[in-house]
């Protein structure tokens, strides 16, 4: 059985076939965050920590660290920011070791720079998971020799020089090529975790048939663990968290083995809350100003004002049991136990919530 072996200083994650699907955090990732852009820029890296914690609670196995921070303010001071050969060697190094900090499960080293992946597969403890390689042959000349040099797995993504195509016997010969310039290097196809590239379903109707179909190649023909950007197949898509739980357990069913995702719910703000007290006051329902804002939260359905896993957690978890990935079930017990504010076991204590025994 294929097995990929990502390791921090203490832990081990295994991708592999028959392993429980393992999930890759992708919230340090300051594109697309424009707050998040904003701190780093700042040097303030608060919400880098707390988000590497929230993931990690919310049963992330692998973080990734993406350093694709655009710095305006600086390069309109100093013309090398505009440069990101300048900016993401640094910014990676300073992520690494901030996350490295707080959390100790393996790590997933991000970015397009060769230098920011470099610095990042340096400063990291253990056998992290790089990402990525291409099929341009720019980038496999740059990349795979880090790849062979730090003795790491790596993210192959399956597009080349003539871009992504949506034809997916293209993108499986891309794959393969990669693969194949892998072992020219010494790199062992169970090193390999393929990208098959996940197409929105709303704008192609058979971009789940084709991954699915990809995925089951890539296992069968070339014995390579698969991962994907899981909330691609949802994008500019009502409820999109319904399109994810239904993609995520079919795609585990055809073979793929990890995804990068957000693992976590994010909680809900005051904002939300009190439209949702506008909301109630409308109707005429009156509600104490002293209730407990997550008891308000939940007994609305808004969610919860702390962050936790989200809906696809459950998805995969499910889908864990249901495919034998967690035979005695524990791992979905736990999940559905009631969680204190550190993750640990609400009901731990004394075997009941709030601790107490009964007397004899």
């Amino acid at each position: 059985m294929t097995r990929t072996i990502v390791e921090s200083k203490t832990k081990t994650a295994i991708i592999g076939f028959d392993q429980p699907f393992c999930v890759i955090g992708e919230r340090i990732n300051p594109t697309g965050r424009k707050i998040l852009n904003e701190e780093l820029e700042k040097g303030d890296f608060s919400r880098v920590e707390a988000d590497a914690i929230a993931q990690t609670m919310a049963g992330a196995n692998i973080l990734d660290i993406n350093s694709g921070a655009v710095f305006s303010n600086k390069m309109a001071e100093d013309p090398r920011y505009a440069d990101n050969n300048f900016v993401e060697p640094t910014l990676m190094k300073e992520l690494v070791e901030r996350v490295q900090k707080v959390t100790d499960i393996p790590l997933c080293i991000d970015s397009s720079v060769p230098g920011a992946l470099e610095n990042g597969l340096a400063a990291a403890e253990g056998r992290p998971l790089l990402n990525s390689v291409t099929g341009e042959e720019e980038r496999l000349e740059l990349v795979l020799p880090l790849v062979k040099k730090y003795n790491v797995p790596v993210v192959a993504i399956s597009n080349d020089d003539t871009g992504i195509s949506e034809d997916p016997d293209v993108r499986f010969a891309v794959a393969k090529k990669i693969v194949e310039r892998a072992a020219d290097f010494g790199i062992p196809a169970h090193d390999i975790v393929v990208d098959p590239l996940v197409m929105p379903i709303g704008a192609m109707g058979t971009a789940g048939l084709q991954v699915f179909t990809l995925v089951r190649r890539l296992r069968e023909e070339l014995g390579v663990n698969t991962t994907c950007g899981a909330s691609n197949i949802s994008f500019g898509l009502p409820n999109r968290h319904g399109v994810n739980n239904a993609f995520l357990p079919m795609a585990m069913t055809a073979g793929m083995t990890s995804a990068i995702m957000n693992p976590v719910a994010l909680p809900v703000g005051p904002i939300k809350m009190q439209e949702k007290l506008d909301a109630l006051a409308a109707a005429g329902i009156i509600v104490p100003d002293d209730i407990d804002p997550e008891l308000l939260a939940q007994l609305t359905g808004l969610g919860s004002t702390k962050p936790g896993p989200g809906k696809e957690m459950e998805a995969i978890r499910a889908a864990n049991f249901l495919m034998n990935q967690d035979p005695s079930g524990s791992a979905w017990i736990n999940f559905n136990k009631p969680k204190n504010a550190d993750g640990t076991d609400a009901a731990a204590r004394g075997g009941r919530a709030g601790g107490r025994r009964r007397r004899g």
